[in-house]
């Protein structure tokens, strides 16, 4: 029996993906079955040493994509070329599990990714040799939540989705079963 509140993805992962993947690369038991472990989202802000407002700003956009507060990364050491001191803040990032990263996933997939000008697929090559699986996005306009006339500036961030596959081949056919579209022209 499906519960009411699982997220759609999550649910064709249980009943569609999952026993197919047991098929496909025989797996012993259930628990051999790679799956998405967490999603984390990182936007790097140099110009948030000049401008703290617009830490603010791309704090309020990833918290209405990812649907969690962000968290202020800060830089480890100074940088003088850079003009970045210790614990200045550069950047900030959010980590999702659970519900909240599998339906990041599902708008990421059906939503966000068909909205990109000349879209051809996404890179297979993005992989770390784990299994994880990094992309970029150039702009955040691309998620359908965020409103065209508040953005203040253009941002990209990075999406690296960490799963439990044990190398790039298992962690491929994982993403491309949830619908990630990878170009076949690489």
């Amino acid at each position: 029996m499906a519960e009411t509140n699982t997220p759609r993805l999550k649910q064709r992962f249980r009943d569609e993906i999952a026993p197919a993947l047991i098929k496909e690369f025989s797996y012993a038991n259930a628990m051999q079955v790679p799956r998405v472990q967490k999603v984390v989202i990182n936007v790097g802000m140099g110009e948030a040493t000049q401008n703290a407002k617009s830490l603010d700003a791309a704090s309020e956009q990833i918290a209405t994509i990812s649907g969690q507060k962000p968290v202020t990364t800060r830089a480890k050491k100074s940088i003088s070329n850079f003009k970045i001191r210790e614990k200045n803040p550069i950047g900030i990032m959010v980590t999702l599990r659970g519900p909240r990263m599998w339906e990041f996933l599902d708008r990421l997939l059906n939503a966000a990714l068909p909205r990109i000008r000349d879209f051809r697929g996404v890179s297979p090559k993005a992989f770390d040799g784990r299994g994880n699986f990094s992309l970029g996005v150039r702009e955040q306009l691309i998620f359908p939540e965020i409103e065209y006339d508040k953005v203040d500036r253009v941002r990209g961030f990075q999406i690296n989705i960490i799963t439990t596959a044990q190398n790039d081949e298992e962690g491929t056919r994982l993403l491309e079963m949830l619908g990630m579209p990878f170009s076949r022209s690489e």
